[in-house]
This record gives C-alpha cells, sequence and structure tokens, in this order.
C-alpha cells in the first residue's frame, strides 16, 4: 500500500489552523482519502497529558529549555504511536501545530537554538517532516480581534505571552518558509473559512 501524505497546519494565534484542518480533512475525506486529524501538543494520552503540563503549568511554569524538551517528547509518542502508523497504512495525517511551531515558539520566541531543537526532532521522531507544511498568514490587528472574540481575554500561557513574543514567533516562521519553499506553502488567512480552505486546498493540490 502507498504510504499516506502528511499534511501540517502552521501559523501563530488566532490564524484559524483548527478550522482550516477541520474543513481540509472532510474535503480529503469526500475524495476518499482516509485521514487522521491530530494536534500538537497532543494527539496520544501521553502527549496529551504533556499538554496540560505545558499550557497550564503550577507555579511559575516552565523555562525555556524545559518547554522545549517538553515538546520534543511529546511529539516523540506521537509520531511512534500514532503518525508513522497512520501514514504506514496509507491514511493522510492532518496536524494542528508539528515541529516548525517549535522553532517558531521556543526557537524564535524564546531564543534557542534551531539547530538544537533540530537535533532534538531528530532524536525523538527520527527527523519525520511534513510532505507539505501550509503556514497561515494574517495581519496582526486582525489576529488581536479574532482572539478578543475566541478567547473573552482569557488564553493559555503560550498564547498569552505579549504581542512582541508573539511578532518575533510570526518573522521565525516566515523565514522558515522563506528558506524552505519546496515543504512550504503561504496561504493568506484573511476573509471567510470557506475562503481560506480555496486557498488552502489549492496549496494542496499542488
Amino acid at each position: 500500500m502507498p504510504r499516506g501524505r502528511f499534511i501540517a497546519l502552521e501559523g501563530g494565534e488566532g490564524t484559524g489552523k483548527s478550522t482550516q484542518l477541520r474543513l481540509l480533512a472532510d474535503a480529503l475525506r469526500a475524495r476518499g482519502i482516509g485521514v487522521v486529524a491530530t494536534r500538537e501538543p497532543g494527539g496520544t494520552p501521553g502527549a496529551e497529558a504533556i499538554r496540560a503540563l505545558l499550557l497550564d503549568p503550577a507555579g511559575e511554569g516552565w523555562g525555556p529549555r524545559a518547554e522545549a524538551l517538553l515538546f520534543a517528547a511529546a511529539r516523540a509518542d506521537h509520531v511512534a504511536r500514532l503518525i508513522r502508523p497512520a501514514l504506514e497504512r496509507g491514511d493522510w495525517v492532518l496536524t494542528d501545530r508539528y515541529i516548525d511551531s517549535t522553532r517558531a515558539y521556543q526557537g524564535g520566541g524564546n531564543g534557542l537554538d534551531d539547530a538544537d531543537l533540530m537535533t532534538l526532532h531528530r532524536i525523538g521522531s527520527e527527523g519525520l517532516l511534513p510532505d507539505r507544511t501550509v503556514l497561515l498568514t494574517l495581519d496582526p490587528e486582525v489576529v488581536a480581534q479574532r482572539l478578543a472574540l475566541r478567547d473573552g481575554g482569557v488564553s493559555d500561557r503560550i498564547g498569552g505571552r505579549d504581542a512582541a513574543y508573539h511578532a518575533r514567533v510570526a518573522a521565525a516562521f516566515r523565514r522558515f518558509a522563506m528558506a524552505d519553499p519546496g515543504r512550504f506553502a503561504l496561504v493568506d488567512a484573511a476573509g471567510t473559512p470557506d475562503a481560506v480552505h480555496a486557498r488552502v486546498l489549492a496549496a494542496i493540490d499542488a
């Protein structure tokens, strides 16, 4: 059986990744394609437990290095127990965030070295990369409006970091996309969900 395809949806807070993943999964299933939709951190019981530790920690929370190690551990379990088995049986795997979020948030946002983060990924997940990474981009002012509607002023620990942090994250995502145009597809996330979905589908079909 042919190997399935691995698609990651990436981008900052409020760009609509979860909505677009659901719409893409529905569209692929309508074509008769087997789809596994998942998220990071999470996707397996072990990784979901780590997600809770990361996004709602007790006390002062985690330092940047501990945070990166926890993300790597969650991803290792996710890849071994869900992503690779699904790809091997021919399903397409769609994930809301993957390694490039770690590179953007813990690297671009927190200042950790990208090579170190990729070494952790090589050790934990054998360096598995998506076949296509769809990077959703959106004007920061529109993001702020969406987040105000979505969260009502209450965000998780990482999403609630300041604007300067999220600007560094967005800049890092763009650097990665410019450096690897064969894997990344930039998609404008402005407009209605259906309009953005059409752009995502075009990026996947390409």
